[in-house]
């Protein structure tokens, strides 16, 4: 299932412009975003970690950890998001348990990727043999 489409005749969609930062590493976060148009960057200690695109959540872990944002994000084009707060979660995970269960999906796949890139960056490239013969 598509998470765009339970947004299909939402309210307070924000528009954001290419290079406009839409929340910053560090910065208190109580909002999360599902991604309409366009596509995002998401940066963290300065390195890009992925592109969002179309149907994508970003911003999740603060509201859902009340911590600090852990990544910058920035539109890579044009973008149209539609901004969800606490008590907007708790109705959609709520009113429409395949929310919750789509914005696990994203939390699972990020880490994944994230743990294969440090397993790949961590694996010593295999002993050459010597041929001395």
């Amino acid at each position: 299932m598509d998470i765009r489409g339970l947004f299909k005749k939402t309210e307070g969609v924000q528009e954001f412009k290419a290079g406009t930062t839409v929340f910053a590493e560090g910065a208190p976060g109580d909002l999360m975003y599902v991604v309409l148009d366009g596509e995002l960057e998401i940066r963290a200690g300065g390195s890009l970690i992925e592109v969002a695109r179309p149907g994508d959540v970003v911003g999740e872990m603060a509201l859902i950890d009340t911590k600090a944002r852990s990544a910058t994000v920035v539109a890579k084009s044009d973008c149209r998001l539609v901004p969800i707060n606490e008590r907007r979660f708790l109705i959609l995970v709520h009113q429409t348990p395949i929310f919750a269960l789509l914005v696990m999906r994203t939390l699972a796949e990020r880490l994944r990727r994230m743990t294969a890139g440090r397993r790949a960056r961590r694996t010593p490239e295999p002993a050459r043999r010597r041929s001395g013969r």
